[in-house]
């Protein structure tokens, strides 16, 4: 089956590629270096309909496809992962979460500003002591006659410094397990909210990561997003989703570093001629370029699965094993191919290498994702040999 962009994809692929390097690149280096979340960038992404992406016309926002999403997130990351990184968390968990689980009322209340990038989101999961395990959360939610209040700490929350609306994970039932969780929306300002130690990361360093507090932190009753004791499965919904988005910025990051080699090779001599010509180099583009495609292929099959309103676990974990662990090796071949000057912030090469490293991690570790494909491939053939139907494949 071939797959070709639309006439109207491909206007917007062009139009998010142009504000890229028009609005983001002559800044990259200077975002990095000062850890800078650039507010500032922020109307102009909602200009371009990039801060309300996937959120529905009647809230303001742009009403565009999952696949559209990556292609928006792919051309950010081509310049800058940790850009395109904020605008994932503020999407793909922020807002998907209050239009998947919001009432009406939430809704209205809360996407309009978010598409229109008066606001910006956040969520909060992950805890010191509950990463992959994140049904083992502490955070907790004590109900009261008007509402909760919520007593713990989020850590690795991207936007949690500059995040005006968040959605907060807490334990509801101590007994309850995963079925224990439930989510709140949390407003900027809401007493006993605020935002802990500012994460110095190794690199994504435009994208504003830290902790999150909550020490009896009230919420009223219609701030619990969803139906209590939902929260953990409304999560993982949320992150099976957002993974196609984490594949997407892999996808991105690794084009970007590899047009930086590209072009450097062309440029670069040695023994009388550019590196291009080299055997030992061309073989890296060519590895480089063959996986790049792959994995774009990989992640508009699981946008377009979601698109149809399709199962989308087992696809979208293939796709960001895939796409996240290629663009590391990708990187790595960039900076190999720029030699010394890979090492250097004289050239894109190292700033890729850093920023890479976090697609492995990040909504969900490479781990988690072997762990949810085999999980799929053996329930399924379990059930076709119980039904007596012959092959094994991973659709």
């Amino acid at each position: 089956m071939e797959f070709r962009l639309g006439e109207h994809q491909q206007v917007l692929q062009r139009a998010v590629r142009e504000f890229a390097e028009a609005e983001i690149r002559p800044f990259v280096l200077q975002w990095d270096e000062a850890q800078h979340f650039p507010s500032e960038l922020v109307p102009r992404l909602a200009a371009m309909g990039l801060m309300g992406v996937r959120v529905p016309e009647e809230y303001g926002g742009a009403g565009m496809t999952a696949l559209e999403y990556c292609l928006c997130i792919e051309e950010l990351a081509r310049v800058c992962a940790g850009v395109a990184l904020s605008v994932i968390a503020h999407n793909g968990l922020c807002a998907a979460h209050v239009l998947r689980a919001g009432t009406p009322a939430q809704k209205e209340r809360y996407l309009i500003p978010l598409a229109s990038g008066r606001h910006v989101g956040a969520w909060g999961l992950t805890e010191a002591s509950s990463g992959s395990d994140a049904a083992s959360m502490r955070t907790v939610a004590t109900a009261t006659d008007d509402g909760w209040v919520l007593n713990g700490a989020k850590v690795f929350v991207t936007n949690g410094r500059v995040g005006d609306v968040l959605v907060i994970m807490a334990r509801t039932d101590p007994r309850g397990g995963s079925r224990g969780v439930s989510a709140f929306i949390v407003e900027r300002g809401t007493p006993g909210l605020t935002s802990g130690t500012k994460a110095n990361k190794l690199g994504m360093r435009a994208s504003d990561t830290s902790e999150v507090v909550l020490q009896d932190c009230h919420v009223s009753r219609d701030q619990l997003l969803g139906v209590e004791g939902a929260g953990f499965a409304d999560a993982m919904a949320v992150l099976d989703a957002g993974r196609i988005g984490i594949a997407a910025l892999s996808v991105g990051l690794a084009q970007g570093a590899f047009e930086a080699a590209l072009t450097y090779s062309m440029t670069r001599s040695s023994f009388g001629q550019p590196i291009a010509n080299h055997q030992a180099i061309q073989w890296k583009l060519a590895d480089n370029a063959t996986q790049i495609d792959a994995a774009r292929l990989l992640t508009y099959r699981a946008a377009t699965t979601l698109d149809a309103r399709e199962p989308i676990a087992l696809r979208a974990a293939m796709a960001k094993l895939f796409a996240s662990e290629m663009a590391v090796r990708v990187a790595e071949d960039c900076v190999q191919i720029h030699g010394g000057y890979g090492f250097v912030k004289d050239y894109p090469a190292e700033k890729y290498f850093r920023d890479v490293k976090l697609t492995t991690i990040g909504e969900g570790t490479s781990e988690i994702q072997r762990m949810v494909i085999a999980r799929h491939l053996v329930r399924a053939a379990m059930e076709r040999h119980a039904n007596g139907a012959p092959g094994v494949d991973g659709r």
